[in-house]
């Protein structure tokens, strides 16, 4: 009799799996992806599709979805959604749709502001297959040259420069000739790389689980019987690097793609990552970065979802069973209601929860834990500079650089962030630049004869709270002398690499944390987001902070969910959207990379017999 009852509770639990698993139909599938079509350089064309403004008449009807934000990781949790069968309505506080995706024209030169270069998307990567699904085939990338990044640390005659090379085998050989002493510390640093790439799906699993079980898991020990990537997620980068060398300019190697969070409180994991981002080549959208939301779009417009923005949201809507079921959208003085059983929240923990529910909302005590797992991020700081004339004439190159005053990025970094507001400007310690005309070989035709740079680097909120009450563009003569304090230091710094960009200025803008905040919605101006620190990276962290909210209906997406940049805040889409569909999307994806590796081998074979033909 109990034989009896196993045997046929294991019948239905297989049955019960194999139905989620695969018992609803895909949202992916090889046959929507075409060949690219011709690019869109009609701008007006374009504004259609990026800058369609907020009316009430342009909500579909029988809304299935509502996505607040149109960066990254809403676009991709929507094209997912809406692919699905679901019919989306994305909501955009900013005039143009695409949040660090979007590019900015002002003068004859166009701007990236967020996606800089971007990794893993060779050919039948997961992410470029994702790409491609979402766009339906119509997202095309550059790669860059193998040489994608330099370092400088030190200034003068102190000065170090390294260079990092792309490769599967390239990458780490280069670093060798580099650092010829510190064999065995490269050697297992690019083993953590490994272990870190192929076995962080791990974490997202913590995700994707019931919570109960990821927690069984953690807690008893058996996850990491499984893999060390749940040990290496919650150890600190200083720590870690520092038992594999003395050699502080390679500590900096092994941390220089910095989000703001100083190596001695950030995770060796997702330093380590962001590293292996770049192994197998440094890519750029061919058009521009705002080619991926003009694509994605598309796709939403295609299964007759829309994308609107001037749409700032200001509340979601709660019942009296506490289940999110709209939201409310300004539209001039008024507010309209816009209704859909299920919302996605892409704008970061913070503004979802203490702007955008209602305040008996935000007070319940499950709300303000998942707040207490996060902590705000640093502000970003850009310096958009143009020029008359082409890379050729200035010397400008498709290379990223990365430039350090010293070695320790822990100390200044600490010491920088102490500063008083007065101290700053003079005192920065590190940027990046990146030179986005280089990167785009179709940049020459939209913009001949002009290229044009874009400076980053990190600084605290507060040297720029106290003009947080006025209006972008009219914030103050006081306010224009400070920020470009950062400017002229930042870009005089620039000019060591590159002298003969100097008097071919013709061009400069700057966005501080409140040039972020209006445009990006970015909350503390963090275009990062919520911080990336090692508490947050902890397993159980991991764990718990997941797509679905303590509001039933709401569902977080983007940087917050996983992890920040570009490939982070999709990968947090494409969790929302697995959340959503209550189904392992990925698994989805998966299949077709099967497939699409079968057919690569079978279009291999017919080569190779012809040729022995």
């Amino acid at each position: 009799m109990w034989l009896l009852l196993f045997i046929v509770w294991l019948v239905l639990w297989a049955a019960g799996s194999y139905w989620y698993l695969f018992g609803k139909p895909s949202p992916f599938s090889l046959e929507s992806v075409r060949p690219p079509g011709p690019r869109e350089f009609d701008q007006k064309k374009r504004d259609k599709v990026i800058k369609q403004g907020f009316t009430v008449d342009k909500v579909p009807q029988n809304l299935d979805v509502i996505v607040i934000g149109s960066g990254i990781g809403g676009l991709a949790a929507g094209a997912t959604l809406a692919k699905a069968g679901k019919k989306v309505l994305i909501l955009e506080q900013h005039d143009q749709a695409g949040g660090c995706c979007h590019t900015y024209i002002e003068k004859g030169f166009e701007f990236d502001v967020g996606l800089h270069y971007i990794g893993q998307v060779h050919e039948n990567s997961l992410l470029r297959i994702i790409f491609d699904q979402i766009s339906e085939g119509q997202l095309e990338f550059q790669e860059l040259n193998q040489h994608f990044d330099t370092i400088q640390i030190g200034t003068g005659d102190t000065k170090r420069e390294y260079t990092i090379f792309s490769g599967k085998t390239e990458m780490k050989a280069h670093l060798l000739k580099q650092f010829p002493d510190d064999t065995e510390a490269i050697e297992t640093f690019f083993k953590i790389m490994k272990i870190s790439a192929k076995k962080t799906h791990y974490l997202a699993t913590l995700k994707l689980i019931p919570q109960w079980l990821s927690l069984f898991l953690l807690k008893s020990g058996v996850a990491d019987l499984v893999s060390p990537v749940f040990r290496l997620s919650g150890t600190c980068a200083t720590d870690l690097v520092s038992t594999l060398t003395s050699n502080k300019d390679l500590h900096v190697i092994f941390s220089y793609l910095f989000y703001g969070v100083p190596p001695n409180d950030s995770s060796v994991l997702i330093n380590a990552l962001l590293v292996h981002h770049y192994k197998r080549g440094a890519y750029y959208p061919k058009g521009g970065a705002s080619e991926i939301a003009f694509h994605i779009i598309r796709t939403i417009h295609k299964y007759g979802g829309n994308c609107l923005v001037r749409a700032p949201v200001s509340q979601i809507l709660v019942n009296e069973q506490g289940a999110a079921y709209g939201v409310k959208v300004r539209k001039g003085q008024e507010e309209v209601e816009i209704r859909a059983p299920t919302i996605v929240s892409n704008c970061g923990i913070f503004t979802t929860f203490q702007k955008l529910l209602p305040a008996e909302i935000q007070v319940k005590p499950e709300i303000r834990q998942r707040l207490s797992m996060m902590k705000h991020g640093r502000g970003s700081f850009l310096v958009f500079s143009g020029f008359d004339g082409t890379a050729e004439d200035l010397g400008l190159v498709s290379t990223n650089f990365w430039l350090f005053k010293n070695n320790d990025m822990d100390k200044s970094m600490d010491q920088f962030f102490a500063m008083s507001k007065d101290e700053a400007p003079d005192n920065i310690p590190m940027m990046f630049i990146t030179i986005p005309s280089s990167k785009d070989p179709e940049a020459k035709i939209r913009h001949p004869g002009k290229s044009c740079m874009t400076i980053l680097t990190m600084v605290k909120y507060e040297w720029f709270e106290e003009w947080k009450d006025t209006t972008v563009r009219k914030r103050g003569s006081d306010y224009q002398d400070y920020k470009m304090r950062f400017a002229r230091n930042l870009f005089d710094w620039a000019c060591t690499l590159f002298p003969k960009i100097k008097d071919k200025l013709v061009f400069q803008d700057v966005a501080t944390p409140l040039t972020n905040m209006h445009y990006l919605g970015a909350q503390r101006g963090a275009m990062y987001s919520a911080e990336h620190n090692l508490e947050r990276f902890q397993a159980e962290a991991v764990a718990r902070n997941r797509c679905n909210t303590p509001v039933k209906n709401l569902f977080m997406s983007g940087q917050d969910v996983f992890s920040c940049g570009i490939a982070g805040a999709l990968h947090g889409g494409i969790l929302c959207a697995s959340a959503v569909l209550d189904r392992i999307v990925y698994i989805d994806l998966l299949l077709i990379k099967k497939k699409l590796k079968r057919r690569k081998a079978q279009e291999l074979a017919r080569l190779t017999q012809k040729k022995v033909q």
